[in-house]
């Protein structure tokens, strides 16, 4: 009996380790596998920022990044001034994880997005930045789609979603309605509204555009402190957006569009009827998220002022803990939260 309990307890002793160096082997197995997994996911991710596509659409070649499968509902997203594509990045990895495919491409003047012909002006009124991106839509066959953005690319998202709601089933605007006139911005502002559009004022004189053409990195990385006065970003996360910078028409593009909201440069005779809508400052009836930051150093209209502007479904979020004017990229996960949001008011 003595040797039949040892010999069960020595193929127990046995059996345990087996089976213990199997699970060890599993764990970790799996370990990798997850690890692999989120690699991938990673690599996936800075690929689509740093390899961007180019395609022809209207009188540009666009870059844009694209994550996401393409069979996903599309998610167009904008960004501002002096941002780029980069703003989305981890907002766009969360919305590619939820199916969602998201595209993000440069505005006129940024990144690998250039104009066909050198003979084209250098225009950077509103409606010709949001004909842009629906030359961009039917450049990829995409007939609707969710449009989000801020500063500019909320200016552009909003245009689109009033001039063509057709083509936009639902809207995440940061900042809400910034349709404008040059009309409209001849009434002068209280002077501390004033004051945070000091740029404006720079960019009318010839001396400000000298400015930003000799310091234009220096210039746009102030702005980005004044603008997100809470937000501690490091010089390589200013870095991987500043080299969007470079784009040989950059400099003509924003000067451009600053002076033209001032009445101080013409805009192109093609857009006038577009613009004269505009002018009118439209309802926007497709199902709308609105955010703000509880922190935006820039000049800014009160939710409660453009609320009655959205006259379909609509909700507004003010994002609390130091949100600044960079708000997809200060509170990714908030911004893509708002644009599953906006995509549940559409059914």
């Amino acid at each position: 009996m003595n040797t039949v309990l040892k010999l069960n307890k020595k193929v127990l002793i046995t059996y345990l380790v087996i089976v213990l160096t199997g699970m060890g082997i599993s764990f970790l197995k799996a370990q990798q596998i997850s690890e692999s997994k989120q690699a991938k996911v990673n690599i996936s991710t800075s690929s689509a920022f740093k390899n961007t596509k180019k395609i022809r659409a209207g009188v540009l070649d666009v870059g844009y990044a694209e994550l996401g499968p393409k069979t996903g509902k599309p998610v167009i997203l904008l960004h501002g001034w002096p941002y780029d594509i980069h703003s989305f990045e981890k907002s766009s990895e969360i919305l590619a994880g939820k199916g969602y495919h998201v595209l993000i491409p440069y505005l006129r003047g940024y990144g690998t997005t250039t104009f066909v012909s050198p003979q084209t002006a250098r225009n950077a009124q509103q409606s010709a930045v949001a004909v842009d991106i629906i030359a961009f839509m039917d450049a990829l066959k995409i007939d609707k789609a969710i449009v989000g953005g801020f500063d500019w690319g909320a200016r552009t998202a909003d245009i689109m979603a009033a001039l063509w709601p057709e083509r936009v089933s639902a809207l995440v605007a940061v900042s809400g309605y910034l349709i404008g006139s040059p009309k409209a911005n001849e009434n002068p502002l209280p002077p501390n509204a004033e004051l945070l559009w000091w740029y404006q004022f720079y960019f009318a004189s010839e001396r400000g555009y000298k400015g930003y053409k000799m310091n234009t990195k220096a210039f746009n990385k102030l702005i980005w402190k004044t603008a997100s006065p809470k937000w501690t970003f490091d010089d390589g996360t200013y870095e991987q957006s500043a080299s969007s910078f470079d784009n040989p028409d950059h400099v003509e593009i924003v000067i451009h569009n600053y002076r033209w909201r001032l009445g101080l440069a013409s805009g192109e005779k093609q857009y006038d009827e577009l613009e004269a809508q505009l002018a009118n400052s439209p309802n926007i009836t497709v199902p709308t998220v609105t955010l703000e930051g509880d922190a935006n150093g820039a000049a800014f209209p009160l939710p409660e002022n453009y609320a009655s502007k959205y006259t379909g479904k609509y909700v507004h979020h003010t994002l609390t803990g130091g949100i600044g004017h960079n708000l997809p990229q200060e509170a990714p996960k908030e911004f893509a939260d708002a644009i599953v949001e906006a995509n549940s008011l559409s059914k």
